[in-house]
């Protein structure tokens, strides 16, 4: 089994280190503003449509299996702190073919996440004209990534502010005596379990977003100390605002009317704010796509420069550039394939083949994590649960998700292969 010791796995290549500029504070508003993003106000129906009364179990489902990758992502950010989360870990702990895998299905999956947050963004913020606000999206949050990682940390913190003071203020209000109720908060499993369980694995997508710290683990102040607490505190405050939004939303509007609606959230605001409130919360969620849009090339365009580190991509993708070392060169790789995917894809599975691919790579580090044994005194069961709850989420996905990740997932490999011969013939 590859190993290494708490250098293994650092930069090289092209262009050298990347420079540590972000703080406890940046991490964690970057964790925040990747899962605080679209999903919290788009996922609700769709997950909600699988789960049924069953909704808030699958939530803490969610939650749980997150809970668990997050505490493997993070024992494995503080031990290997560079570019790349679970590719990285993956390579060093399990083989180069595993931190390939992980890598791959986190650029495929987090590329199907960023067409539908820019998608979600457009929509709330230019019906009518969803293309052309989706390509203006894509292109700003570019821009402003080209301009250096610390520039857009110190964005993604306003944002979450915004986004954390507006639901809870929507809450609040749906908590007020005479706001409208449609129903009870049911806390019951049922009897459609497969249902259930696509619930939990399609409201992932909501929860997918603390990996974005371990990803930018090469700018991180104090990898060490800074990482495993950045994770746990932004996960912490996520799964409590969703847990809140949850009984806000059951109570407020019922389980039918939340699987029916596309814009729940925006629904309760209308609903418990008479006036102006359904607009704000329109337009707090397009910037809370936008936030997480920004966060989310980061996390793609980080991954892509370690990957082509290793010669699995093209080297010259992997250059940094400016005082800042930025990498720029994959940064506007992964805008322009970003634009391709926005104009020409059918993005209404988007969530769900997101949710596959980052529930694999999520497998991956788990996994990895099993391999840390000295990390688990007391708590072996943290890595084997998470891998555990991420095969069987995934695989409870619908039907076309399973298969369109299953085929992207074959031809990574053939991917593999070709690098493989290529490096052996060189």
């Amino acid at each position: 089994m590859p190993s290494g010791g708490p250098s293994a796995g650092a930069p090289g290549g092209v262009g050298g280190e990347l420079l540590r500029t972000l703080t406890l504070r940046d991490a964690v508003g970057v964790g925040l503003g990747a899962m605080l993003g679209a999903g919290v106000f788009a996922v609700w129906g769709p997950a909600t449509r699988a789960a049924g009364p069953a909704v808030l179990v699958a939530v803490l489902l969610a939650g749980a299996v997150a809970t668990c990758n997050a505490l493997s992502s993070a024992a494995l950010a503080a031990r290997y702190p560079a570019a790349g989360g679970a590719y990285v870990y993956g390579r060093e702990r399990l083989g180069p073919l595993w931190g390939y895998l992980a890598g791959w299905t986190f650029v495929v999956g987090k590329t199907a996440s960023c067409a539908a947050m820019a998608m979600t963004a457009a929509a709330y913020l230019a019906p009518g004209r969803e293309k052309v606000a989706a390509v203006v999206a894509v292109v700003a949050v570019t821009a402003l990534n080209l301009a250096g990682v610390q520039r857009s940390a110190g964005v993604t913190r306003v944002v979450v502010g915004i986004v954390l003071a507006t639901l809870l203020g929507v809450l609040v209000a749906a908590g007020l005596p005479g706001a409208p109720t449609g129903g009870t908060v049911p806390l019951t499993v049922g009897d459609d379990v497969l249902g259930l369980l696509q619930g939990a694995g399609l409201f992932f997508f909501a929860f997918a977003g603390y990996a974005r710290i371990a990803t930018l683990g090469e700018e991180v102040r104090d990898p060490g100390r800074t990482i495993p607490r950045a994770v746990v505190v932004s996960l912490t405050v996520v799964l409590a605002v969703y847990l809140l939004l949850a009984v806000g939303l059951l109570r407020g509007l019922g389980v039918d009317a939340v699987a029916g609606s596309s814009a729940p959230v925006a629904d309760l605001a209308a609903a418990s704010l008479p006036g102006p409130g359904e607009t704000v919360v329109r337009v707090v969620a397009g910037l809370a796509a936008l936030g997480a849009l920004l966060n989310l090339l980061l996390g793609i365009s980080r991954t892509t420069v370690a990957m082509a580190r290793d010669g699995h991509l093209p080297r010259v993708w992997a250059t940094l550039s400016g005082p800042r070392r930025v990498p720029r060169t994959a940064e506007l790789v992964v805008g322009a394939v970003l634009l391709v995917v926005v104009l020409l894809a059918d993005l209404r599975g988007a969530i769900a083949f997101s949710s596959f691919g980052v529930l694999l790579y999520y497998a991956v580090a788990n996994a990895s994590a099993l391999t840390l044994r000295w990390q688990w005194r007391g708590a072996p069961w943290v890595p084997a649960l998470g891998l555990a709850g991420c095969l069987t989420l995934a695989l409870a996905l619908p039907g076309p998700a399973v298969a369109g990740g299953l085929a992207v997932l074959a031809l990574g490999l053939v991917g593999y292969a070709l690098t493989r011969r290529r490096d052996a013939a060189g």
